[in-house]
């Protein structure tokens, strides 16, 4: 195998979660197939051979598998849908939907205590999202993964998610058949082809969402959000071969402490703060946490000798993290009005307010904010963010970069 092929094969796309957030995620990926024709690359294959997602970062990461012989086609396709974004696509926004599952569930968490005797009053989440059933049909033709992968256009993919019932976090993949799965200590490897209930599954946001029914070592569990219980995002990328890892994140990883104030009393924060800061936890800081591992293990190789290195069971890594350059929270603090009138007012009943443009506000709001403004917003800054990286994305992927204009969709 020549250099070349050998680097388009140990080369890795990593997709984290983070709801609406992850488009993000489809700005960067416009703006690195704008810098590929820039720089004269040759069209058609997808510059990844491995790919890898959570949550709503998995779909991106199906969506870009299904069609790795055609990378900018691919990457067209998904920006049309997340550039003309509306709630109604991802979960029902209907008044009679929301009153039955979000009111109905807001009112089991204030008087549970006297509705237990009721069993058949369990609501499974506060949204019901089977309208993202219809949208992924049309978005991620799964069913060209496992030819892609013969054809030799991709070599793995893998989406991860976390069972309610054995409280493992697993990732399930696609690869060939040399490719061996793995197990450490609460999380494990599931090998076969993915579907879209494995993409249900793996962005079901705890409580919002409902959880998926996955078959796995012949049995169903139920399985929920890919980010919960995910301590080590960059391991199955890893585990499939990759050398090369380019990371798009859906939050800032050195941002800086919200400003409170010397010597005022703040409020009591509200139960949609509270929410928001739960999820970023879930689904921001392992990354954070991971990637200095990976750096800290990267630092100490380079101490070693040649022999000294090939005699321990590691291997360094090239890493690239793209992340937003400004707070995503207080962008969809300044959306929130854009949400369709049932979802603010069920959203207002948490604390979220559309008239306070405040960081606090969007935290929650920024998950759930399906809407084109707010997701055009967000890809408007992947793109400026991975330009602003211009040199450092050409030289991650070998593209000699001419100092041609970069030319990128309007909307």
């Amino acid at each position: 195998m020549n250099t070349a092929a050998t680097q388009h094969a140990t080369t890795a796309l990593v997709l984290t979660g983070g709801g609406a957030r992850a488009a993000y995620q489809v700005g960067a990926l416009q703006a690195i197939a704008a810098l590929r024709a820039a720089c004269g690359e040759r069209r058609g294959p997808s510059p990844f051979a491995i790919l890898t997602g959570s949550s709503a970062g998995a779909i991106n990461a199906a969506a870009l598998a299904s069609g790795a012989d055609q990378f900018d086609h691919s990457v067209r396709r998904i920006a049309r849908v997340w550039a003309s974004f509306h709630a109604q696509q991802v979960y029902h926004a209907d008044y009679l939907n929301v009153l039955r599952r979000g009111a109905h569930w807001l009112t089991l968490l204030s008087l549970g205590w006297a509705l237990t005797r009721w069993h058949h009053m369990h609501p499974h989440s506060l949204l019901n999202n089977a309208p993202l059933t219809q949208l992924l049909a049309q978005l991620v033709p799964l069913a060209r993964v496992p030819h892609l992968i013969r054809a030799g256009h991709l070599r793995a993919l893998a989406v991860t998610a976390s069972s309610y019932s054995s409280g493992q976090h697993v990732a399930f993949f696609d690869a060939g058949d040399a490719q061996q799965p793995w197990a450490h200590s609460q999380r494990k490897s599931a090998r076969g082809p993915i579907t879209h209930a494995h993409l249900l599954a793996s962005s079901a946001i705890p409580l919002v969402f409902p959880a998926a029914p996955l078959p796995i070592d012949g049995h169903i569990e139920y399985f929920g959000d890919g980010s919960m219980r995910q301590t080590a995002p960059l391991a199955p990328a890893i585990h499939l071969g990759a050398e090369r890892l380019l990371v798009v994140g859906t939050s800032r990883s050195s941002a800086p402490p919200l400003h409170c104030g010397v010597g005022t009393q703040q409020p009591y924060p509200a139960l949609s703060l509270v929410a928001g800061q739960a999820l970023s936890n879930i689904f921001l800081d392992a990354l954070s946490v991971d990637i200095a591992h990976v750096q800290h293990i990267n630092n100490v190789l380079s101490l070693l000798t040649p022999e000294q290195r090939s005699q321990v069971p590691l291997r360094p890594l090239q890493l690239m993290v793209l992340e937003p350059s400004r707070s995503l929270d207080e962008l969809a603090a300044r959306h929130v009005c854009e949400l369709p009138r049932t979802i603010r007012a069920l959203l207002n009943t948490l604390g979220v307010h559309a008239d306070r443009p405040d960081g606090g506000n969007g935290a929650l709001a920024s998950y759930l904010l399906f809407e084109r403004g707010y997701t055009r917003a967000l890809m408007a800054l992947g793109r400026s963010d991975t330009l602003a990286r211009r040199t450092e994305v050409c030289a991650f992927f070998g593209w000699h970069d001419r100092g041609n204009p970069v030319r990128l969709p309007s909307y």
